[in-house]
């Protein structure tokens, strides 16, 4: 449970925020004030952590210098595999040492955080109503792709626990939960749980081993740096995608026995704002999606009895359908499942390349909440083919 063995001695508090970080010199130091500021609302007993990566840029300095109201602060270098998984790690042991009641994650990238997240993210939690706090956001309708088009319809699907946004970056975490966490094998921390899987792992494990029902707390807009889906989201999607997967495999008990969708209670009212624009690279997407395919299109199909029909029309069109994208992450979960192996992940990416320029093309004329629609329609052809995906594993394989 103690990997990190040169954390500081730390007294016990009510509360830590714990901020993992690389390179964000120029947003720390506001995260860090705002959350001392909410904490300082709350007439709580706090701490603010990072936990950082080795920035090369002045992020430590930032966070050091922060006005965090007389709160103490405390920066550690993380070890372990580079990544927000393993940087997540040390915040957890420092929440532990520190005996807090509750844990709460933000990004070191946020803009958009208030002292008033804060009371969101712990009251559930001092109330004993949960252990375990999502963020619900307001974001524009091609922001947070990966989580439309796999996180959100397939946890949801397999679990019947909707959960809007379960890799949303900002939680909150009660003490029991932050022990099951670290009581987890050291295998997990050697895995993609270690990058960007941590969020995923996070979520999954909360909904199937916590006592309590989650609960998400509206958090309004969230204004952070965006990235591009076909150009800097490779690399998260697989660690993601693959943390998933392997998920499945451990709780398939669980899921195989879920058959509602259940809502998340929100806590708060989500209030009235603006979200930043954000433009997508349709052409990009398409193309990208068209020449990986073009060229892999016979082995693929092959190696996993696609319909051939479904990757021809990709070829021509670049776009992949709601109903035909839910049938391919399930034949990809299937084909996982027997080889366990993060090559047939990176086979996958195409296909959400494809999905994403669909959905594109489809809401450009409309506003986030009628694109939201979409989204729903999406979860809902998932939880329709879960019936059939079930049988495949548990029955034909």
């Amino acid at each position: 449970m103690n990997y990190h063995n040169d954390i500081p001695e730390i007294g016990s508090c009510d509360i830590v925020v714990g901020i993992p970080s690389f390179n964000n010199a120029a947003t720390i130091g506001y995260v860090a004030t705002t959350a001392a500021g909410g904490i300082k609302k709350l007439g709580l007993k706090g701490l603010i952590a990072n936990s950082d990566g080795g920035s090369t840029d002045e992020t430590v300095d930032a966070f050091l210098s922060a006005d965090t109201f007389e709160l103490p602060k405390v920066s550690i270098r993380y070890k372990g595999i580079p990544g927000k998984g393993s940087a997540v790690r040390a915040l957890f042991e420092i929440a532990h040492r520190a005996k807090a009641r509750v844990f709460i994650m933000l990004d070191a990238d946020l803009r958009s955080v208030q002292p008033w997240w804060i009371e969101r993210m712990t009251l559930p939690i001092l109330e004993e109503r949960t252990d375990y706090v999502a963020p619900l956001y307001l974001r524009h309708k091609y922001d947070g792709t990966i989580t439309n088009n796999v996180c959100y319809p397939l946890t949801s699907a397999l679990y019947g626990v909707k959960v809007r946004q379960p890799i949303g970056g900002d939680f909150a975490v009660g003490s029991s939960l932050i022990e099951t966490y670290l009581k987890k094998p050291e295998r997990v921390w050697e895995s993609n749980v270690a990058r960007f899987g941590i969020d995923i792992w996070m979520t999954t494990i909360a909904i199937n081993e916590s006592k309590k029902p989650p609960v998400q707390a509206a958090l309004g807009a969230k204004v952070h740096d965006v990235k591009d889906p076909g150009k800097q989201l490779q690399g998260m999607f697989v660690q993601v995608v693959q943390t998933l997967f392997e998920l499945m495999i451990e709780y398939q008990n669980q899921w195989r026995s879920a058959e509602k969708l259940i809502d998340v209670e929100v806590h708060g009212e989500q209030p009235t704002q603006g979200v930043e624009e954000i433009v997508v690279d349709l052409a990009g997407l398409k193309e990208k999606a068209k020449k990986i395919l073009g060229e892999r299109s016979k082995e693929l199909a092959e190696k996993l009895s696609f319909r051939r029909e479904v990757l021809e029309s990709v070829v021509l069109s670049g776009t992949l359908g709601a109903r035909e994208w839910a049938e391919t992450v399930y034949d990809f979960a299937l084909a996982y499942r027997k080889e366990r192996n993060e090559s047939l992940v990176v086979d996958l990416l195409p296909f959400y390349f494809a999905r994403v320029a669909d959905f594109v093309e489809r809401t450009r004329d409309m506003d986030s909440l009628a694109a939201e629609k979409l989204i729903e329609e999406q979860l809902h052809i998932f939880m329709e083919m879960k019936e059939v995906f079930k049988r495949r594993w548990f029955v034909d394989t």
